[in-house]
């Protein structure tokens, strides 16, 4: 007897109840991974470097693929090693410099806006805002401990090579996961992807190098103390459009503040013809092969994604943004409604 048997309807509202809560606990884990998630995309986007790497010593030195792979592995962490020397050896007294007086200048910034009433709401928001912020959480870590840091670094190198080595591995076991007759769809949206990441990278590389010359010579013909790791930290900071390079500009202009008035009108014409240049010249001629998103799009994603994640989410925010572009332009816009996009050159 099977009396206790759901019948045809009660089966199907159970598998659907089951599949929900399935669905929902895959859900709340991938948030709790979150930074996991994000650190192992940018091991991909490391790998895509690698792979990039390779294919130019391929190339151009005429090397067997698997010779000219190892030594782009090679070259990603003596380039890691490269950033570390520039940021404490070569500019390690003008960085130390600078954090000892960013207290100090944000101190003398608070102190002249809350001169007046508006400027002193201003303030009081901006700290109570940033007290209860995730981003504030993340740097406090940061500054108790330097070992998370370290560990998040090797961690992104080390899966970086790792992805290098055997990328049609993960990607065969990731389209085991979707129905054969849609794997030819997704197939060709991962080669889509990686193929925007690529030239996103070479883009976003270029455009650094730019400005942080461009803005480390302008600071030092101003007579800005610390220019070189000034400049250093702009091109830096333009991984993470719009609020890396706003950020990136205080110091710079704290300090020449502090020098005298002729840096600090040098300083302010500096980033201003730069960023004009910059944003309206290079900038557009640059993307313009690979993507197009609207900069209010941009912002509100970065946002967004710094304050569900953190810094961390706030470091990757623009590469996850260009990948959920390419996503959706490939799988929504080409796959399901047929629209007819080119592909990116």
């Amino acid at each position: 007897m099977k009396r206790l048997t759901p019948d045809a309807d009660d089966a199907r509202f159970i598998r659907r109840v089951v599949l929900l809560i399935v669905i929902g606990a895959i859900t709340i884990a991938l948030y709790r991974a979150g930074d996991l998630l994000i650190l192992a995309f940018g091991s991909i986007l490391g790998a895509i470097t690698i792979r990039a790497v390779a294919a130019r010593f391929r190339k151009h030195l005429h090397l067997p693929h698997r010779l000219s792979l190892a030594l782009a592995m090679l070259t990603a962490p003596l380039f890691v090693a490269f950033l570390i020397w520039l940021l404490t050896v070569q500019f390690g007294t003008q960085i130390n410099a600078l954090i000892a007086e960013t207290p100090m200048l944000i101190d003398r910034l608070a102190a002249w806006m809350a001169q007046s009433t508006l400027g002193a709401k201003i303030v009081d928001a901006a700290r109570a805002a940033y007290a209860g912020s995730q981003a504030a959480q993340d740097v406090g870590a940061v500054a108790r401990t330097g070992a998370t840091v370290v560990l998040n670094v090797v961690l992104l190198v080390v899966g970086a090579l790792f992805f290098a080595v055997e990328p049609r591995r993960y990607r065969n076991g990731l389209l085991l996961l979707v129905p054969k007759n849609k794997r030819p769809a997704f197939g060709d949206a991962l080669a889509d992807l990686a193929r925007t990441l690529r030239l996103w990278l070479r883009a976003q590389l270029l455009l650094m190098t730019i400005m942080g010359v461009l803005i480390g010579l302008g600071l030092w013909i101003s007579g800005v103390p610390s220019a070189a790791a000034l400049g250093l930290l702009a091109g830096m900071s333009e991984f993470i459009p719009y609020i890396g390079p706003t950020v990136a500009m205080l110091p710079a202009l704290g300090l020449a503040a502090a020098t005298g008035t002729g840096p600090l009108v040098g300083a302010i014409a500096t980033f201003a013809v730069v960023r004009l240049v910059h944003d309206n010249g290079i900038t557009p001629y640059v993307q313009s092969r690979v993507v197009q998103i609207p900069p209010a799009v941009t912002l509100f994603a970065i946002v967004a994604m710094g304050l569900i994640f953190g810094v961390i989410g706030l470091v990757f925010s623009a590469p996850l943004l260009v990948a959920i572009y390419a996503l959706t332009r490939s799988l929504y816009l080409r796959e399901t409604i047929g629209e007819d996009l080119p592909r990116p050159d």
